[in-house]
């Protein structure tokens, strides 16, 4: 039983996460032939405070993008 794992920032719609969902499914069913039924797909959520790359969180990120908006 296949098993996709999605992890991305939150803030995301439920009608955008449902589209995922079901682009995934179908992509996987497309290539591989397995049964919609059988493939497994979880969205995990992470707050912008709790990812980060290069040593500086989403959150800071969009902070001081904001700052220098202004």
């Amino acid at each position: 039983m296949p098993f996709i794992n999605v992890k991305q920032l939150s803030g995301r719609s439920e009608e955008q996460n449902a589209q995922i969902v079901r682009a995934l499914t179908e992509a996987y069913a497309g290539i591989t032939g397995v049964d919609p039924e059988k493939i497994w797909v979880a969205v995990e959520e992470i707050p912008p405070t709790h990812w980060s790359i290069a040593g500086e969180t989403f959150a800071a990120k969009k902070a001081k993008a904001a700052a220098e908006d202004r």
